[in-house]
Parts: structure tokens; sequence; C-alpha cells
């Protein structure tokens, strides 16, 4: 059991370093996977100086990205293959500035429900701190329910 459970979660994480790398807007911001399963992803940023403003910290838009990044790969690891989505509605508080170094942020499937998957994420820096949650949630591309079935990842 726990060696299929193992190999399920390498079969996810080589399916989404697949689709990151297809990724336009995941390669112009530098997000690169640390780990992936059902229901959760974790994603890393080595923060440079494009991603700070100009008061030195990391851009809040830079960390929501990460968070909707992360979450939304989360994400497609409950619903069926082939469906796509989008991002529907994502809040975040911003707890601690981010001045550098590394910064992961996990995102975890709180519901799958028909028509929409419910996320967290947490933004933590190389310190340790939680520097932002987030609460998003995805719905179906095309506007219509999440049906049963395979699930994609």
């Amino acid at each position: 059991m726990k060696r299929k459970l193992l190999e399920r979660t390498r079969s996810i994480e080589r399916e989404v370093r697949k689709r990151l790398k297809e990724s336009r807007a995941t390669r112009l911001f530098g997000f690169s996977l640390e780990a992936a399963e059902r229901g959760r992803a974790v994603l890393r940023l080595d923060v440079r100086q494009r991603h700070k403003q100009i008061h030195g910290m990391v851009h809040g838009g830079v960390l929501a990205a990460l968070a909707d990044n992360a979450s939304g790969i989360a994400a497609y690891t409950v619903i069926p293959r082939g469906r796509h989505l989008v991002t529907v509605e994502l809040k975040i508080n911003f707890l601690e500035p981010v001045r550098g170094g590394k910064v992961l942020a996990e995102g975890r499937v709180l519901r799958r429900g028909r028509n929409f998957v419910v996320t967290e994420c947490e933004i933590r820096d190389g310190r340790g701190p939680l520097a932002a949650k987030a609460a998003l949630t995805f719905g179906p591309a095309s506007f219509s329910s999440l049906p049963g079935g395979r699930v994609m990842l």
C-alpha cells in the first residue's frame, strides 16, 4: 500500500513538473515545484531583485501569484483528467514582509465540490514565519460542473 502511494505521488510530481514547464507565467515568476501529491502542492520562489517593490520587500502581487499557482496545482490533482480550471476568487492576508531568500507556498484543497474547488495556501519565507495566508476558489474554465471520473493526476 505504501509503495503504491509513493508511486502515485511520484507520478503526480512528474506530471506537474511537465505542466509547469509549459506555463509561461510560472517561468516568468521563477516558481519551481518542491512537492505535489493528491490535494497538496508546494512551490518555491528564490527571490530576485525583480520580485521586489520599491521598498525592498517582495511585491504582494508576486506572493499572490505564488499562492494562486500552488493552490491551482493542488486543485488540479483532485479533478478529472482533461478538465481546466480558472481562479474564481483569491483572498490573501499579508502577515509579515518578505525581504528575500527562499519562499515556500503550500496549497491545500479544503473541498472539491461539484462546481468548485476550495483551497488555502500558506506562504512562508526561509526563516519559517507565516508571511501570508490565502483562500482561493477555482471553477471550471468552461463554466460547467466538475463531473466525477478519472482524476487528472
